[in-house]
């Protein structure tokens, strides 16, 4: 059997080409195996502007949408296993007041596993942020917004609703909760990578979290989520080796989706030879996390790809592919 430092040893390549190149400022990659094996490597900087760090393989990471596998998907389904939710149940369940203007409405109808399998008519992108700051009048604004139903596309919308549930149930806002063991809702700044130089916060954000909807909503089930390579590794483990209800996270509720993950398809950000029994998620600030199943080995490649801007094209979508292939080329 391949061993774990190999494997890295093989896809660390295109990391270090990526930072070379200057498509990236740095990252971490790191691998695990389902016996515990593991091994991680950093390269680059944590930050340039204005000022210089170097990354480490101690630094904590915005992971922006893992947030939506490794948070709200995990309560989630936890939830629904303890009896406290039913999947199948519209979010009204729980939400009684969401649109409850027009009781005849499509939203009313939106049941939890849906939003869990992004199939739902919500538009991709809404710029919440937008229209205020005032996290309780956003939650407010949401619930009562008529949105026009369209394709079922993946949409931030569905995960922010799945963590106003959660709120609901807890009687807490999500900040509040606990995030797991090794994850946090914000990062020291000395030890954390840089995100964007962001154009409505006037700052560089660094330890604070990037998503913009979950900035003003301070804290949602979208995003806001914190972690190292070894926080993130040791989840991976966790789902290697478990069985009962995470059987639900390796469920197809479409080509594409489970509870939550993403399945391969081609193009998919995983790589093209990854086992059929591997799921995936990645997240805006350059964030990512696979697990094979079959394979027995899980990686996750975390990077600063929006430091100092979003808008550059930095080619996260091949580097990604790359590593993934590198892992599961042997």
């Amino acid at each position: 059997m391949t061993s774990v430092a190999t494997k890295l040893d093989s896809a660390f390549v295109h990391l270090e080409a990526s930072m070379q190149s200057g498509r990236i400022p740095g990252g971490v990659l790191g691998v695990v195996d389902s016996s515990g094996n593991r091994a991680v490597r950093a390269i680059g900087q944590a930050q340039t502007v204005p000022t210089a760090r170097p990354m480490t393989e101690e630094i904590w990471f915005d992971l922006a949408s893992l947030t939506k596998v490794i948070f709200t998907t995990e309560r989630i389904l936890a939830l629904a296993e303890a009896g406290r939710i039913d999947l199948d149940a519209p979010l009204i369940s729980i939400i009684p007041d969401y649109r409850h203007y027009n009781l005849d409405n499509w939203e009313r109808k939106i049941t939890f596993r849906q939003c869990l399998g992004h199939q739902t008519p919500y538009p991709a992108v809404f710029p919440l942020y937008t229209f205020g700051r005032d996290p309780d009048l956003l939650r407010t604004f949401l619930l009562q917004h008529e949105f026009p139903a369209g394709p079922a596309v993946y949409s931030d919308i569905n995960f922010i609703l799945l963590g106003i549930a959660l709120e609901r149930i807890a009687g807490k806002w999500i900040r509040d909760m606990d995030p797991g063991p090794g994850f946090a809702w914000s990062a020291d700044q000395m030890t954390a990578a840089a995100t964007e130089d962001c154009y409505w916060r006037h700052r560089v954000l660094v330890g604070e979290v990037h998503d913009d909807n979950c900035s003003a909503l301070q804290g949602a089930g979208n995003a806001g989520l914190f972690g190292t390579v070894s926080s993130v590794l040791d989840f991976a483990i966790g789902k290697l080796v478990a069985a009962g209800p995470d059987a639900l996270i390796r469920t197809p509720l479409s080509s594409r989706r489970t509870h939550g993950w993403e399945l391969p398809y081609e193009g998919w950000s995983g790589g093209e030879l990854n086992s059929r029994e591997t799921i995936g998620h990645t997240g805006f600030t350059g964030t990512g996390i696979w697990i094979d199943f079959e394979r027995g080995h899980a990686w996750t490649l975390l990077t600063n790809r929006v430091h100092p801007t979003r808008h550059f094209d930095s080619g996260i979508l091949t580097l990604r592919r790359a590593v993934g292939d590198a892992i599961n080329a042997f």
